[in-house]
């Protein structure tokens, strides 16, 4: 039996021409592209357009789903959400701070504004180590009286210079009752013009510095 070839495929017809002198083609005549192309032209062009369908399909889920986003984010910044989240920080409570450092056993904190002695080679007394007249005496000095001698407040003039140099009328003397004495007696308080106070219990023979502190 001899080798039989496929047949080969169909390749586009020619357009058939019209007859002469003719307008358009005659009944019975195939014009244009033949038959057998239509459908797959046909075909091509709904191809075409279920593409450019399904394209627009997803831009618009893509721009779809860019507003739902961008809803989400206004809606985590509103007022509301806020509240929200600084209500849920304050639940919370603040945070404990560090314990404050104690200072040194055995030691007294100075006072408001700090003391500061005005001789260092003039000993110091602790407020709490004078006699109880003696306090009683720096409580009438801090409230301006009344005392109970006309001559307190006088200048006391350091005639003797065991208190720092000054200027006249920078000292000033207030008494310190003596239990069981007839007159004013030999203890004193004497303050300076920048607010120092001194103690002496010898009538000026000798001073102690008070210190406020203790």
């Amino acid at each position: 039996m001899p080798f039989l070839c496929p047949p080969a495929p169909p390749t586009r017809a020619a357009r058939p021409s019209h007859p002469t002198g003719g307008r358009g083609c005659g009944r019975g005549h195939a014009c244009g592209w033949p038959a057998t192309a239509r459908p797959a032209a046909k075909l091509e062009r709904m191809t075409s357009k279920n593409r450019l369908f399904t394209l627009v399909a997803v831009l618009l889920c893509a721009l779809a789903a860019l507003a739902g986003c961008q809803l989400s984010n206004d809606g985590a910044d509103s007022p509301k959400a806020t509240a929200a989240a600084s209500t849920g920080a304050s639940a919370t409570g603040p945070k404990p701070s560090a314990p404050k450092s104690s200072p040194p056993a055995g030691t007294t904190p100075p006072p408001a504004g700090g003391w500061v002695p005005t001789d260092a080679a003039l000993a110091d007394v602790c407020r709490t180590k004078l006699p109880a007249q003696a306090v009683d005496t720096l409580g009438l000095i801090a409230k301006g009286g009344p005392y109970p001698y006309r001559s307190d407040g006088i200048v006391f003039e350091n005639r003797e210079n065991r208190l720092p140099r000054k200027a006249s009328g920078y000292y000033h003397e207030y008494t310190v009752v003596t239990p069981g004495s007839g007159d004013r007696g030999a203890r004193r308080v004497v303050t300076g013009g920048t607010g120092e106070q001194y103690w002496t219990a010898d009538h000026y023979g000798s001073f102690l510095e008070i210190d406020a502190r203790c």
